[in-house]
């Protein structure tokens, strides 16, 4: 059986912006979506309108159908769970009482759950024991995904075989998918880019420059690489999509939410000002990476400079100023 037959369909949870385009994205590669969304607004307005609440503008084809039953993926051959990072293992807790473990259960979450350090698969491999966990990430904004604009991004799980197959399946001339087996590597890099995507909004937010923030970025990515490596991450994987394609993408865009968090701290504002009632993944992984960083001895001063600023530890000034002042050494 080819890969677009075994997963022909396919059950997305969670109705966010990045939920549906890759609902979108599902749809277009010829696969059935089953939506599901938390409330019924957001079904009635699906259904009746085939527009999209989080994404305005763009129209959802018939092949979506939208949900509020996590029953109704009973029968999907493969589920998307695009929730954040900290609302992970209740969403999957959720389904485990549900559906039994049989399909693959692929992760879109980018983030570290500050509460265990555990990463996505790591979570849905306890929350729900027994199913087969992927998880997807790269750069790859939900507005350049639902109006079907060119994005690549990389999709890892233990089984090469089941890896490639998801990617296939998924895959369409504009949604391009590289398959990988490198989970941890793959997550690392959309756990990390969050916190270097702050400090790289802080950088611009105080004009500090754009030298400044290309330094910044820099070294963060050293950092980044320094973390990924102690966690049993391929360098290879740190330098593709999911790694350094994520940190150009998430470190150079007001799109990125973490960015806009960190100019808005870099202007001024309290991190709760400055959320404005928006997720930054990267608030709640920076205290988390930090964590595991110490416990690697891994040394990631602006990781460490951002937890700080979140926590109301140290001023944003005073942050960029003991950075400066580290010794200098070679690269």
């Amino acid at each position: 059986m080819s890969p677009r037959a075994a997963y022909q369909s396919v059950g997305v949870v969670g109705a966010g912006s990045y939920g549906t385009a890759l609902a979108l994205a599902a749809a277009r590669a010829g696969r059935d979506v089953r939506l599901w969304a938390r409330d019924a607004q957001t079904i009635d307005v699906i259904e009746q309108t085939r527009q999209a609440p989080r994404l305005p503008g763009i129209d959802l084809p018939e092949g979506i159908r939208a949900t509020g039953s996590l029953a109704d993926l009973a029968d999907c051959d493969a589920l998307i769970v695009a929730v954040p990072t900290q609302a992970l293992r209740s969403a999957c807790e959720n389904l485990a009482e549900v559906l039994p473990p049989r399909v693959p259960v692929i992760s879109a979450a980018k983030g570290i759950e500050q509460a265990s350090g555990r990463f996505a698969t790591e979570i849905i491999g306890e929350a729900w024991p027994g199913v087969a966990a992927a998880i997807l990430s790269g750069p790859s904004f939900a507005a350049d995904i639902g109006r079907g604009l060119p994005t690549a991004v990389t999709l890892a799980a233990d089984n090469p075989d089941l890896a490639q197959a998801l990617a296939e399946a998924l895959s369409s001339s504009a949604f391009r998918i590289y398959h990988s087996t490198d989970i941890r590597g793959v997550e690392i890099g959309g756990a990390a880019k969050n916190v270097l995507a702050i400090a790289a909004g802080i950088a611009v937010g105080l004009g500090l420059g754009e030298s400044a923030r290309a330094a910044l970025v820099a070294r963060g990515f050293a950092e980044l690489r320094r973390f990924g490596e102690a966690y049993g991450a391929d360098a290879e994987t740190l330098m593709g999509l999911s790694g350094l394609g994520d940190v150009v993408l998430s470190c150079a865009s007001p799109q990125s939410r973490n960015f806009s968090y960190g100019l808005a701290l870099g202007q001024g504002k309290s991190p709760a000002e400055a959320a404005g009632g928006k997720l930054a993944e990267g608030a709640f992984t920076a205290p988390a990476l930090v964590e595991m960083a110490r416990a690697k001895a891994v040394e990631t001063p602006i990781a460490a400079a951002v937890a700080a600023i979140i926590a109301g530890d140290v001023g944003v000034r005073d942050a960029v100023a003991a950075l400066l002042a580290r010794p200098i050494r070679a690269e």
